[in-house]
């Protein structure tokens, strides 16, 4: 289902107020989380309100979709380190319900297994934050990526390197590799919200409309998932066709 919004603010107000129900609903929810500029407002309008209502996260677990390999976690450009500055040293968290793929991680297919089945014995997502790619890929799976894959190590394309470059003082620091929950992993969650903003997203997002369910587009798995949500703003949305699109105020 699609479901369109006027800006970025409105999409982050209406994430986070569904993050807040299920938590409310479940105070024991496992999140799966990601990154990019388009959480930023997610997690900001989300520690507001978790602050607000006073609400209770002592019990919940995340597990990040992501990490670049070879960064530290104290990097400024490790997903470690983007989510404990924008979520996870601003509510009262404890380490041991944050779970991160290890970017320095000395045995990658043991850290990959062992990524998939901590998901498995926290019985498995109740909600999965998505963002997606220009070239449809979600979390790191790039195009081929089988649908039955588990957390592995992935060589990101030139493509994928050159969007995320902005954020590096050159082409150079980009990582070349990174782990990434597997598409079965992220498919097995119970509920699972595609977050997308921003007009650069209008032409993947009909793309994505267009495209069967191929992994040459590895965003499109989610049309065999039957608890989707794709959240985005009008700029997302402008290229789409009206008879797509449920509108929202």
């Amino acid at each position: 289902m699609f479901l369109v919004l006027p800006d970025p603010q409105a999409v982050a107000a209406y994430v986070s107020n569904h993050l807040i129900q299920l938590i409310q609903k479940k105070p024991t929810a496992v999140l799966g989380l990601a990154t990019g500029g388009t959480m930023e407002p997610v997690y900001q309008q989300f520690v507001q309100q978790v602050s607000a209502l006073q609400l209770d996260v002592a019990q919940l677990h995340s597990f990040n979709l992501d990490e670049y390999v070879g960064l530290s976690q104290a990097h400024p450009q490790s997903y470690n380190y983007y989510m404990h500055q924008h979520l996870f040293n601003l509510l009262p968290f404890t380490e041991a319900q944050l779970h991160l793929p290890d970017g320095l991680a000395s045995d990658w297919q043991a850290e990959c297994q062992q990524y998939s089945t901590r998901i498995q014995q926290a019985g498995g997502l109740d909600l999965q934050l998505l963002g997606i790619g220009s070239n449809g890929h979600i979390g790191f799976n790039e195009p081929g990526t089988p649908f039955d894959s588990r957390t592995h190590v992935v060589e990101l394309l030139e493509r994928t390197r050159q969007d995320n470059g902005r954020f590096f003082s050159s082409m150079d620091e980009v990582p070349c590799h990174a782990l990434t929950m597997g598409i079965q992993d992220i498919l097995e969650a119970k509920e699972i919200l595609l977050v997308v903003t921003g007009e650069h997203k209008a032409q993947t997002m009909l793309n994505y409309f267009q495209s069967p369910a191929s992994e040459d587009m590895p965003a499109t798995v989610l049309k065999q998932h039957s608890n989707v949500r794709i959240v985005m703003d009008n700029a997302a949305a402008s290229l789409l066709p009206e008879t797509a699109l449920h509108q929202a105020a």
